[in-house]
């Protein structure tokens, strides 16, 4: 008989305040079970429902506006997340 897999380790997700301030309860940091940005991104739902519509669009992927870095590299939705991954969601900053 197989054991069951273990929960994945968590992550520290860092969020943009402005972000946040959207959702009741909102949290710049939080502490996550995810092994992968799309398990993140699950997570963050489950947390405040409607934040995975605001981080992703339909295809499903990380909207172009919205960057996702692990360990310093830009991150996919298929990125995998170490254990104790500080994971940094950024929104992009455009102007003329």
């Amino acid at each position: 008989m197989n054991a069951p897999s273990p929960a994945p380790a968590k992550v520290r997700v860092r969020l943009p305040a402005h972000l946040v301030r959207l959702f009741p309860d909102g949290a710049t940091h939080v502490e996550l079970q995810a092994a992968s940005v799309g398990e993140m991104m699950d997570a963050l739902e489950a947390l405040w429902p409607g934040m995975r519509h605001r981080l992703c669009d339909e295809s499903p992927a990380i909207r172009r506006h919205i960057n996702v870095f692990v360990g310093g590299r830009r991150a996919q939705l298929d990125t995998a997340l170490p254990p104790g991954a500080d994971v940094f969601v950024i929104t992009a900053i455009s102007g003329g």
